[in-house]
């Protein structure tokens, strides 16, 4: 008998791991929202040099400040192609010979231009205001906006190596109360920060609280879900995920602050924190760590509220020791990251979940997160983003039911990868094709997700998917999903 075992006998699927999943699903909507909000908090209106006059230009001109009619700005700013104030450039004198007329410089008359010198006029009939409206990150500065998410993705990678080492030594429950509350606390700073660089800092304190809230959900959900309801169990959870796109276009489309939005969409995460209380600590981390007493009162308490209190009376700490006494085993030794490269088997699982895990990443969020390229209603598209999710999940849990999880996981990424590749050479004047491979692309790195999650848990043998720090040293590993690694003992 195995740990499976034992939570057979505390009810299989009753009360609690309905409540359990409901909590653990409800942060994720929540989670997508903070992952996609570069689209909404920094957005980038439209905008042009800010024109200040006085002195001698006051004779012609009766105003001496913003908003400037539009027939006097072509004696400011140069003008585009498309007969628009440039962006970033103003000229470095009044040209008032072009006042009152359509004309603009000829080719090879263009008088001396500079950058702005008075900062800069939004548009904000569509964002009221966003972090590039705020501290001028457009023209020569308009590389910091992306910045600001690249040190967010950057705190999700940082979290995920301290936070997780965190997890399996305090537990996952006390590292996933901690997480909450850090989102809550740097979502509301970062609303309120008063530079550039203090928002990048709590961006980045975000995203090691995402990493933070991801992993311990998967890992309270799986240590506590049996394995034959953990499909279902993941695709409710990756269904919350995708709510959260849903929610986010409406929740920005009426707010339109982004320091607002940004404290809405933060403020759930104290609610999320007290509730979390309630959750258990993994029975199994508690009993590889010597706390059976721990774990039996867990049990205990679970067995209760799936009314099982009867069946879970035979089981007494000494009954778990018994009955997990290969696990137990198993956990005995030490060593770290390093090892997950040393023995063929477990190499190769390493190199081809690292390759899934970036690959799916890398393109779901270059798709993801930069929406205004796409040259459409920004609302609108980050609906349809969302949306493309609901069959696409549906049709990979289909899949990973009564195909397989290897099936589901190199076919969503061979589609999504040849879509993107056919969009490369699709022209520009055909933009609802070009939109609709991009959707398709979209939805098959969803389904990638939601198959990596849980096929990459199931790949390497127990002693390794929940507890890196403590492990025996193995040449062979068992199958996909097995509960005890089959170890060779080295002197």
């Amino acid at each position: 008998m195995g740990f499976e075992d034992i939570l057979e006998k505390v009810g299989t699927v009753g009360r609690f791991h309905a409540i359990h999943i409901v909590l653990l699903a409800i942060p994720l909507a929540m989670l997508s929202t903070h992952n996609l909000l570069q689209n909404f908090v920094a957005a980038v209106p439209d905008h042009r040099c800010r024109v200040r006059l006085g002195g001698a230009d006051s004779r012609y001109i009766n105003v001496t400040e913003e908003p400037l009619r539009e027939e006097f700005l072509r004696v400011f700013l140069p003008m585009d192609q498309e007969g628009r104030p440039d962006k970033c450039r103003m000229y470095s004198s009044p040209q008032w010979h072009l006042l009152g007329t359509n004309e603009t410089q000829g080719i090879g008359s263009q008088p001396d231009t500079q950058e702005c010198t008075d900062g800069w006029v939004y548009d904000h009939s569509q964002f009221a205001m966003t972090i590039v409206t705020e501290w001028d990150l457009v023209c020569n500065r308009k590389s910091l906006r992306h910045m600001a998410q690249s040190l967010y993705m950057a705190g999700i990678l940082v979290g995920s190596v301290i936070l997780g080492r965190l997890s399996d030594r305090y537990g996952r429950r006390t590292v996933l109360l901690s997480s909450h509350l850090l989102q809550a606390v740097s979502g509301t700073c970062g609303a309120f920060s008063s530079s550039f660089p203090l928002y990048c800092f709590w961006r980045v304190l975000s995203g090691m609280a995402v990493s933070g809230i991801i992993l311990n959900t998967v890992c309270l959900g799986i240590e506590w879900i049996p394995m034959t309801f953990r499909i279902r169990a993941a695709t409710f959870c990756n269904y919350f995920y995708t709510l959260g796109q849903l929610i986010l276009p409406g929740i920005a489309y009426g707010i339109q602050d982004g320091r607002l939005v940004f404290l809405v969409l933060s403020v759930p995460f104290y609610v999320f924190f007290l509730y979390s209380w309630w959750f258990p600590e993994s029975a199994r981390w508690l009993m590889m760590n010597n706390k059976a007493d721990v774990a039996l009162k867990q049990l205990k308490r679970v067995a209760r509220i799936n009314g099982k209190k009867e069946e879970a009376e035979e089981i007494t700490a000494a009954f778990l020791k018994s009955n997990m006494e290969a696990e137990l085993k198993s956990s005995k030794g030490t060593y770290n990251a390093l090892d997950l490269f040393k023995t063929p088997t477990v190499r190769r699982i390493t190199f081809c979940t690292m390759s899934i895990w970036f690959s799916t990443s890398f393109s779901y969020y270059g798709l993801a997160v930069d929406l205004q390229g796409f040259g459409v209603n920004i609302y609108l598209i980050q609906l349809i983003f969302g949306a493309i999710d609901i069959p696409a999940k549906l049709v990979g849990v289909c899949t990973m039911s009564y195909v397989g999880r290897r099936f589901t996981q190199s076919a969503s990424l061979i589609l999504a990868g040849l879509v993107i590749l056919i969009n490369i050479f699709v022209p520009k004047d055909l933009q609802i094709l070009s939109m609709t491979l991009t959707v398709i692309g979209k939805g098959s790195l969803a389904a990638s997700f939601a198959c990596c999650y849980l096929y990459v848990s199931e790949m390497y043998p127990t002693v390794i998917r929940w507890r890196l720090g403590k492990a025996p040293k193995a040449d062979v590993i068992p199958e996909p999903g097995a509960q005890i690694p089959l170890v060779e003992q080295r002197p």
